[in-house]
């Protein structure tokens, strides 16, 4: 699905997925997290609550794909569109960065900006706390500086195509002077990370976890598919431009 949007110069598109995603991250929010965190709300209440969590970490990960497009766009590297996923975004571009050091800055801007959101959403949450602010939105934005704490360590694990996954390429590939064994490098990283966090889903649904173990699961999946189409891709590219 594409969105009628630009951002720094790259197309939004939404992974299908979603549409099964953001029912499911709804029902954990208002099932798990907001009834462990806050007690005695309404039901109807805690999936008000789990809506606009879902609505934050969506507006969230555009946040963190917009931080990568504006360095790309700095240095003058095309991003065609952003496939928006769960845990970020996955770029298609025309070309590969021109160097690794454009490589590592364009990647490490996502987390960073991350972090940055979740310190001012705690900041926000703490200020609201003291002036007794109603309990209801102060929890969504507590939430959103945990989930922006989280999205932005979470790319940081250098797991290809994750931002840490592309520091790590641009290590890989400094050393190298190979793009195409440095991608391979780090997607089998990536591929390796994606299985270790499918075999933690099942053991955690197994002992009786099923939300933490389904999100795991899921994670999981996506990271390997994501690292496999990405080498491919770089693979594609740098044929063609031989």
């Amino acid at each position: 699905l594409d969105l009628a949007k630009d951002l720094g110069g790259a197309w939004i598109r939404i992974d299908l997925n979603w549409i099964f995603l953001a029912p499911l991250i709804t029902w954990s929010l208002a099932q798990g997290y907001f009834p462990e965190y806050y007690l005695g709300l309404a039901d109807a209440t805690y999936w008000w609550m789990g809506a606009f969590g879902t609505l934050g970490l969506f507006g969230s990960i555009v946040f963190h794909e917009w931080a990568h497009a504006l360095v790309a766009k700095y240095y003058d590297l095309r991003i065609k569109s952003i496939t928006l996923l769960i845990f970020g975004g996955v770029a298609q571009m025309d070309e590969e960065p021109p160097s690794p050091r454009v490589e590592s800055l364009t990647a490490i801007a996502g987390p960073i900006s991350s972090f940055a959101l979740s310190a001012a959403c705690y900041l926000v949450f703490a200020a609201g706390y003291r002036l007794h602010l109603p309990i209801v939105p102060l929890g969504v934005i507590g939430y959103l500086a945990f989930v922006n704490s989280l999205l932005g360590g979470f790319n940081l694990i250098p797991a290809f195509p994750l931002d840490g996954g592309r520091v790590l390429r641009a290590a890989l590939w400094h050393w190298t002077q190979d793009l195409n064994r440095a991608t391979r490098c780090a997607s089998r990283a990536g591929s390796l990370f994606g299985l270790a966090l499918i075999l933690s889903g099942i053991f955690h649904i197994i002992t009786g976890d099923f939300i933490v173990g389904i999100w795991w699961f899921i994670l999981g999946l996506f990271l390997r598919t994501a690292a496999g189409t990405s080498y491919y891709q770089v693979v594609a590219r740098t044929t063609l431009g031989a």
